[in-house]
This record gives C-alpha cells, sequence and structure tokens, in this order.
C-alpha cells in the first residue's frame, strides 16, 4: 500500500502531513509561506524525500489557496470541509460541531442534523491575520498577547468585522492607557464574536465541538474565550494535539481514494512544470513612463516646502504642536516665521505617554536656554490624554488642525484629503468654511495600514515597497477589497507572472480607488474643486499620491511636511493664540514625571462605564471612558436632553396593579418603542400586568447572541434577541410583539411603511429563539391604520391565549391606547419647545440628533446624547422637530414613516440658525444610505454641515467626538472662538 501525503495550502501557511502503510504519521509541518507556496511546497518536498525515497505516493490537496495549485498540477483536491469530515468519521470521532480558524479564513462544520459548512466570504475578520495585525498594533508579538490575554480583568467591546478598522476601537484605549491585558482579552473576545454571529448565524452551537487551526491551536486565550461564551464543558471543548494539523491529516487519509500516485520526483517535475504556466491579468498603465517624468513630478511637489532649520543656531520663540494620532505620534517645535525646528514622526507603540515624554525630554534638552516655547497644543485621538498629562495649552480637534495647516499652505484650498495609518479625512471647503467632513466608516483598506501590512507580509521595509512601485511596467489592477482578502488577488497574480513591482503599483493605486470611491464617493471629481491639499503619511509615498493625481487628472498639493500637518496646524494654531505664558510642563517637572493607569468600573448609574484612570506623579489624575461627569466629580448643569427624557419616561411604562392574575411581556425594541405608550395602556385596560424587558447592555446582548441569524442585520435588531430572552427569564405568561408592515400615516409621506426589519423583525425571532417554542409569542400582523380591522385582529389573537377577553373590552383598550399615544406624543412636543426656549435663553447650543425612535437606547446611541450635553449642547429628538402640515420635498420615493420625518426635521431646521444636525445610522442598514444622502443633500443647499455617525455593537466614541466637534467648529475664525472656551 502506498504512502500518502495531504497538502493543505491556507491563505498563510502550508501544511504537509504524510502518513506510512502503517497509518502513523511520518512527516508534519506547518509552516508560513509568505505567499510563496510553490517555493515552500518543494522545500518540504526535499525534507520528505529521504523517508520515502523512490515509494509511491497517494496525494491529495486541500486548503483556500490550494485549489488554484490543484487546478495547474491535475493533483486531486479535496475540499476542507470534507477533509475535516473525512478524518471525523475514519478515526469514529464523537463530534457534533467543528470551528476552524485559519489565516483568512473561519469556518463553521455542523456534522449533527446533516453537513454542512458555514464560512466567511467578504470580510475577514476574526481571524489569524485579524489577530496578527492587532498584535503588530500593540507592539508585541502574538504569543505575548496570548500571554497577556489570560491575565485580563476588564473586556472592552472591539469591532471584529474588518481586520484593519478594529484598530479604531484599540487604539483610543491603548491611548488612554487601558491595559494590555485586557485589550489583548478583548481581541480575542472579538474573534469568537464574529464567529458566533457571523458563521452560526442563528444556528446553536452545542454538543462537542471540535476546535481547529493554528490560532485554536497556539493561543490558550482563544481557546478559553471560546469555551467560556459558549458554554462548552471541559469534556465537550476537544482541542486535539494535532488540531493546526487537522485538515492536512484528514486530506492525507482522503488521498488513499485517489487512483494516481507519484514518486516524488516527478512530483517536484510538475509543480515545477505548473509554475511555468501563467494566465493572462488585467494590467494598467505604467505610474511614471521615464525618469524624467518622476524628476518633474518630484520638483513640483517640492515647491510647497517649510523651511527647516538647525535648532542651534536658533534663538527666540518657539510653538509646540502634539499630533497623538491613532498609530502614531507627531511633534513639531515651530519658530516665529514658521520653520520647522524640531519634527517627530513614529509610532506610538501603544505608548503614547511615554513616546511624548521621551521626545519632550530631547525638545527641552536643543532648546537649552536659547528657546522659550510660548504655547503649545495636542490634537488627534489621544488629545485629552496628551494635554492633561503634560499641561498643554490647547487641544483641538483634528479637523480644525489639519484645515489650518492646509490653509497656510493654500488659502483658497477646495478639497483636503489626510489618508493616516488606519483612517481617512476629507474635507470640502468653500469661502473658509469647512462645508463636509467625511471620514471611512467601516473599512481601512484606503488606509496606510492597507500598504503596512502587504509590505510587512511579504517580507519588505514600507518605504522600499513603496520605491519599487513608480517604475512598475504593468501594475496588476487589484480593484478594491478587504486589506486581509486582497491577499488572495496579488497571491492569484503573482502566480501569473506580476512582479513585485507590479504588485506594489497595484495596491498603491488600490488605496486610491478606495478613498475615492468607497469613502468620499465620488461621481465627479469637479466638485473637489481645483485647490486640492493631500496630507497624511500615506500621501508621502510617491505612488499613491501619482495614483490619486492620475485617477482625478488633477494636480495637487503636498507640503514636504504632509505626515506632520496635524501637529503643524495645531502649533500654528497655539501660535495664533498664545498666552502671555505657557502652561506647558517644564523640563524639571518633566524629569520626575511618572504615570500609571488602572480600569475600573463606574457604579454612580446603570451605564457602567468602563473608566481608566490615568494617574501622573501619583497626584494628579485623569479618567477616561466615561459617559457623563459624575465619575470625575464635575457636575455640570443639566441641560436639556428629549433623548434622555423620552427613555425614562417608557422605562416607566410598566403595569402592576392588572386586575388579571397575568403578565404580558413587552420587548423594548423597534417598532415597540414609539408605540409602547399605545400597547402599555391597551393591556392595562384589559387587566394584564405588564412588564418591559431589561434595559439594554452587553451583557443582555450576548444573553442573545447565540439566536442571531445575520451578521449584518442592524445593531437595534441584534440586540432584539436578548430582550426577549431577559423576558423569557421573568417567565411571562406572553410576550406581545406584534409584526407591522406599516406605521401611522402622518401624511408626510408617499407611504407609511416601516423597514422590512422593524416591520417583520417577529418573525425572526420565532424561528430562532429557543425559548419561544415553550412559551406564548404573541406576534399578529397589525395595522394602527384602521381601528376597526386592528380591534379584530388583536381581540382574535388574545382570545386565543386568554380567557375572557371581550371584544367590546378590546374596542375600548384600542381607543384607551391611541390617546394615550396622542398624550405622549403632545408631551415630547412641549418637552421639545422647552428645550429649545431653555437653550436660546441660556446661550447653549441646539443640536438637532435625527434617528429612529429605538435610537433613544443608551446602549444603540452609546450615550451620544450625553456626550453632547458634556459638550455643552441641548439635545432634541426628530419627532420635537418635524411637522406633519406638509410633504418635505425630496428626490427620493418617500415611503418610509421614521425616514419622512429625518426630511421633515431637516427642513424644519435649516430654518433656524442656531439648530444644527447630526443623524445617527446604524451600520447595516440599507434605508439609510438613501436617507442619509438626501438629508446631506438638503443641508448642503442652505449651506449647513451634514454630520453623521454610524452607531453599532461598538462603543468607541472618540471618532464620534471629532465629528461633533468639528461641527461646532465650522470656520478657522469660529474655531478659534471655540476651542478658547475649551482651553
Amino acid at each position: 500500500m502506498a504512502f500518502k501525503m495531504g497538502i493543505d495550502a491556507g491563505s498563510t501557511t502550508l501544511k504537509v502531513v504524510v502518513i506510512d502503510n502503517q497509518e502513523s504519521v511520518i512527516y508534519s509541518s506547518y509552516e508560513r509561506h509568505y505567499s510563496k507556496i510553490l517555493e515552500k511546497l518543494l522545500e518540504e518536498i526535499d525534507k520528505i524525500k529521504p523517508l520515502i525515497q523512490d515509494e509511491e505516493i497517494h496525494i491529495a490537496i486541500t486548503g483556500s489557496a490550494g485549489y488554484g495549485l490543484a487546478k495547474k498540477t491535475g493533483i486531486q483536491f479535496v475540499q476542507e470541509v470534507f477533509a475535516t469530515a473525512y478524518l471525523v468519521k475514519e478515526e469514529a470521532l464523537n463530534i457534533d460541531v467543528v470551528i476552524e480558524l485559519g489565516g483568512e479564513d473561519a469556518k463553521i462544520i455542523f456534522l449533527t442534523g446533516g453537513l454542512e459548512e458555514r464560512m466567511n466570504s467578504t470580510c475577514a475578520g476574526g481571524t489569524g491575520a485579524f489577530i496578527d495585525q492587532m498584535a503588530s498594533l500593540m507592539n508585541i508579538d502574538t504569543l505575548t498577547l496570548d500571554k497577556l490575554s489570560l491575565k485580563h480583568e476588564s473586556i472592552y467591546p472591539i469591532a471584529s468585522r474588518c481586520g484593519v478598522f478594529a484598530k479604531s476601537d484599540i487604539q483610543p484605549l491603548l491611548n488612554q492607557g487601558a491595559s494590555k491585558e485586557d485589550i489583548s482579552a478583548s481581541i480575542f473576545q472579538a474573534v469568537v464574536d464574529q464567529t458566533i454571529i457571523g458563521l452560526a448565524q442563528g444556528r446553536k452551537i452545542q454538543g462537542k465541538v471540535m476546535f481547529l487551526g493554528g490560532p485554536l491551536y497556539f493561543y490558550e486565550g482563544l481557546k478559553k474565550c471560546f469555551q467560556e461564551t459558549i458554554g462548552l464543558k471541559d469534556e465537550d471543548a476537544i482541542f486535539p494535539a494535532n488540531g493546526q494539523l487537522f485538515v492536512a491529516t484528514g486530506c492525507a487519509k482522503f488521498s488513499q481514494t485517489t487512483k494516481m500516485c507519484y514518486t516524488l520526483e516527478a512530483l517536484s517535475q510538475i509543480l515545477l512544470e505548473s509554475e511555468a504556466t501563467h494566465e493572462v491579468v488585467n494590467r494598467l498603465e505604467p505610474l511614471f513612463k521615464t525618469e524624467d517624468e518622476y524628476e518633474c513630478f518630484r520638483k513640483r511637489h517640492a515647491t510647497h516646502e517649510l523651511k527647516k532649520i538647525d535648532m542651534s543656531t536658533y534663538i527666540g520663540e518657539a510653538y509646540l504642536g502634539i499630533d497623538a494620532g491613532s498609530t502614531t505620534t507627531k511633534i513639531v517645535l515651530i519658530g516665529k516665521n514658521q520653520e520647522i525646528l524640531f519634527e517627530y514622526y513614529a509610532s506610538n507603540q501603544g505608548n503614547p505617554v511615554e513616546i511624548v515624554k521621551e521626545q519632550l525630554i530631547k525638545v527641552y534638552e536643543a532648546c537649552g536656554d536659547r528657546i522659550h516655547i510660548q504655547a503649545s497644543g495636542v490634537t488627534g485621538y489621544g488629545e485629552e490624554l496628551i494635554k492633561n498629562a503634560f499641561k498643554l495649552d490647547y487641544g483641538i480637534v483634528e479637523t480644525v488642525a489639519h484645515f489650518t495647516a492646509a490653509h497656510y499652505f493654500d488659502p483658497e484650498v477646495s478639497f483636503i484629503l489626510d489618508i493616516g495609518g488606519q483612517d481617512i479625512k476629507c474635507f470640502k471647503v468653500a469661502s473658509g468654511r469647512i462645508q463636509s467632513i467625511m471620514l471611512n466608516e467601516a473599512c481601512s483598506s484606503g488606509c496606510g495600514s492597507f500598504i503596512e501590512t502587504f509590505a510587512l507580509q511579504m517580507g519588505y521595509d514600507v518605504k522600499a515597497f513603496a520605491k519599487m512601485a513608480l517604475f512598475a511596467k504593468s501594475p496588476v489592477d487589484l480593484g478594491s477589497r478587504c486589506t486581509v482578502f486582497m491577499n488572495s488577488s496579488v497571491k492569484e497574480a503573482q502566480k501569473e507572472g506580476a512582479t513585485m513591482e507590479d504588485v506594489s503599483a497595484g495596491l498603491a493605486i488600490s488605496v486610491v480607488k478606495n478613498a475615492l470611491y468607497k469613502v468620499i464617493r465620488t461621481n465627479n471629481v469637479e466638485e473637489l474643486g481645483e485647490h486640492i491639499v493631500v496630507q497624511g503619511g500615506t500621501l508621502l509615498n510617491d505612488a499613491i499620491l501619482r495614483s490619486l493625481e492620475i485617477e482625478l487628472q488633477k494636480e495637487t498639493v503636498r507640503p514636504n511636511i504632509a505626515g506632520l500637518m496635524g501637529a503643524f496646524g495645531v502649533a500654528l494654531y497655539a501660535k495664533q493664540n498664545k498666552k502671555a505664558e505657557s502652561q506647558l510642563i517644564t523640563r524639571e517637572q518633566l524629569t520626575n514625571f511618572r504615570h500609571m493607569s488602572k480600569m475600573t468600573r463606574c457604579n454612580l448609574c446603570t451605564n457602567h462605564c468602563n473608566l481608566i484612570v490615568n494617574y501622573f506623579n501619583d497626584k494628579e489624575k485623569y479618567i477616561s471612558g466615561n459617559r457623563c461627569e459624575r465619575p470625575i466629580g464635575k457636575l455640570k448643569e443639566k441641560l436639556p436632553n428629549l433623548y434622555a427624557f423620552k427613555y425614562d419616561r417608557l422605562r416607566q411604562m410598566d403595569v402592576k396593579n392588572g386586575t388579571r392574575n397575568e403578565t404580558i411581556g413587552l420587548p423594548m425594541i423597534l417598532n415597540l418603542y414609539e408605540l409602547l405608550p399605545f400597547w402599555s395602556k391597551f393591556f392595562e385596560y384589559l387587566g394584564f400586568n405588564v412588564v418591559l424587558s431589561d434595559p439594554s447592555n452587553k451583557k443582555l446582548y450576548r444573553m442573545g447572541e447565540y439566536s442571531i441569524p445575520s451578521d449584518t442585520v442592524c445593531y437595534p435588531a441584534k440586540l432584539a434577541h436578548g430582550h426577549i430572552e431577559s423576558l423569557l427569564l421573568r417567565h411571562v405568561d406572553a410576550i406581545f410583539y406584534p409584526c407591522m408592515s406599516y406605521n401611522i400615516n402622518e401624511g408626510i409621506s408617499d407611504n407609511c411603511f416601516n423597514c422590512p426589519i422593524v416591520a417583520y423583525y417577529p418573525e425572526v425571532l420565532k424561528a430562532n429563539v429557543e425559548g419561544l417554542k415553550t412559551t406564548s409569542f404573541i406576534s399578529p400582523y397589525v395595522d394602527l391604520n384602521y381601528e376597526k380591522k386592528l380591534t379584530k385582529t388583536l381581540y382574535e389573537a388574545l382570545k386565543e391565549r386568554f380567557d375572557g377577553i371581550n371584544k367590546k373590552e378590546v374596542k375600548k383598550a384600542v381607543e384607551a391606547g391611541y390617546s394615550a399615544l396622542e398624550s405622549y406624543k403632545g408631551v415630547i412636543r412641549e418637552e421639545g419647545k422647552r428645550a429649545i426656549d431653555y437653550a436660546r435663553a441660556h446661550g447653549k447650543r441646539i443640536v438637532a440628533l435625527l434617528g429612529r425612535p429605538y435610537h433613544i437606547d443608551p446602549e444603540i446611541n452609546h450615550g451620544i446624547d450625553s456626550l453632547l450635553g458634556h459638550l455643552d449642547a441641548v439635545v432634541i429628538s426628530e419627532d420635537a422637530l418635524y411637522s406633519t402640515s406638509y410633504k418635505p420635498e425630496v428626490e427620493v420615493l418617500n415611503q418610509w414613516t421614521y425616514q419622512a420625518r429625518l426630511y421633515s426635521a431637516t427642513y424644519e431646521a435649516i430654518k433656524e440658525r442656531d439648530i444644527d444636525i447630526i443623524q445617527l445610522v446604524s451600520f447595516g442598514c440599507g434605508t439609510d444610505a438613501i436617507t442619509s444622502d438626501e438629508v446631506s443633500q438638503i443641508l448642503a443647499k442652505a449651506g449647513k454641515l451634514y454630520t453623521q455617525l454610524k452607531i453599532d455593537e461598538t462603543s468607541n466614541l472618540g471618532a464620534a467626538k471629532i465629528r461633533i466637534r468639528s461641527m461646532f467648529a465650522k470656520s478657522i475664525a469660529e474655531s478659534s472662538k471655540e476651542e478658547n472656551v475649551n482651553a
């Protein structure tokens, strides 16, 4: 009988297993292939040859990168799920579910109740590459991350839907001083959550579960997190000794079913011959056709330079600017004529405080007694931490800092594009005012990390990799894809003969396309104007800048300090607003400066915020993570807040004195939020006790996580599963949650539909929540526009479950419900009027926070309303502002009631100069894509800034705060006034 070989060519690793005639594994390996699969496989064959010499061997190939190899060589290919199932059956293992995590792919295989495989598709978040990137961000290796995770005390919510974009959650935590132990464990929890929601999709993971793949073999913290989250006993969590080689072993076992046998010599020859065959790939024009063309490009951009001088030759005043960015720290010291005296740009290594301390010591040493720092400022994600730590004079929002710098280089600037390590910021400018601000929301594939990730994966220094693109003869058209999934496009191009130069150029072009068409979403480049200033470290890459100019067919301005523009802008701001003396930490104080941080949980309200307490010199402290002023002991004046007002009022609508000895549970979700006054009064009139589901929080969310059938549905819908679970624990007699195709017709739209999620989510819950199979779940299809029909429908639904239900009483209960609902709406109108009057009487900002009724849930909005209050703004909602006296003019089919209110509220807001608009958008909401464009257009025509905040299950308010402060600082002149107030 011949030997058997299994080759598992994964996205990042190559696994090889050889089994002899006695069914013993005589060779195995697990190696990263760095996209050089063929070369690595030939190396492995050379190692195996001495073991089996000229013996024939059965061979099969599997893995995400194995299909192409099998197709070229004619060697048998077996899909991974079948290789896994084959070995489980062969070894007679009693396994119900297999969870496998690879480098870029993740899969769940359900073996019991019919073979079913579920695999990640358009996003590689929550895979091994995700863990690699997060470890890199924290400046540690993955095994250290694993060890740290085992010592955690708290878990933070971290998005895992994108391998790069999760940095937006992690970086602020690092900047605020969160422990690496807690962040490491939170990264693993994000991987687990992505697996359960994104792959299991409502099918419960139970029975005996086997965990396979490299990450689940090497990382003890990840194993523990999976086991605890799923709730598996030790005997039901199977981590095989060869977990990282399990699929390759199954592939080897499967190979015995193939007819073909090979010698290793013949196999090597087949592989070498396959390397010579290449398919045609799409190619693009070179970035630069000649050296002269590049030299002209370089000279043109050299005209926008700040003078840099030797600090030892300078005497006089200086101004310090610090940009504590998402992944890097930038520092500049400028002289009285804006010359650069000192500059610094490097990774913050997950410890921005220590980096700033080291550089400030160097600055002071270089200053000596000749240079006096007259004023200082800071911007960026770590603004508040750095400002408090080192007593800087000013902290200004990033957008203002970058605008200030761009305006210095081109006073007529019409558009600013800033591409950083993980974020993209774009500003449209007119008449010295920021008209609109765009930031990347759900994907960072157009950012610097995109290029950096590939350079490191392929073993190149980032700068060297960037230079390779400049004179590539035939750049590969890689399109625009997820940072992690782009690997497969690159590998395919390499197999088809693309050089590394072609790949580098293709990636540069891809970055530009992502920025233009995914973030800016431009349809007409003429909208950007003729004065385009580009900045950010990524655009120091000549290949990316050239790609941008080719795509735009316009020349741009790139200052020689493109990567330092935030720091330069805040230094300029400090110079323009200097005081008699700076409060910056002195060189003597800096020598003895000490910093430490710890985690704690605030219990002063129901938010239970995770607080990070930073201590400076054992005396002073700075607290972050709070949504209000209570934990820091600075209780400001309590401003009117309609979000909090409505939520508190609705939470009081339970009924405890019912005449019937029966209780109805009402989940506070989706269509029941606004209509809760109707349903509470309806059931109260009929004599029922009414119990509301528990307040939303992360614990409640995790209670229902197992039954969520889609990872792309909006967070309010995902939360619904937890609310149902909370009512099941209350042992109510029945849960009432109706389907509603239509909302109440308010006469402001062409129709009055609810969106499909709001309309029919009871059906989703009924099909996926196990507890509803044994609990009375009443979910009739109702329409509140037709009272007679509604009465009949409710009577029929209730009489089947409860005795003594009288149709006449149901009719009266419906009338009482309508009356309660109208009364509630009137109260909201009055409270809204009071809030606006209060703001105007006390000189406060007014922000109309536009969303849907369920956005008032603090867990859904993540305390954005409280944040606005902290920034001295009065908060009103769309239902206190919109008018029912006319249909708003819009350019779309206006058929949803909730969305129609947004249009109407926007039209009402633009009539008032003192009301700003912020739109809350749920990640994954299809109708919001339409609504946001329409609201933006209405505001643009009125000359008002459109601000959108996307919300999902992660609760990092860093990006939200940047946008809100940017909205409050609409121009350089205005921002100076605003920021001076807060300085």
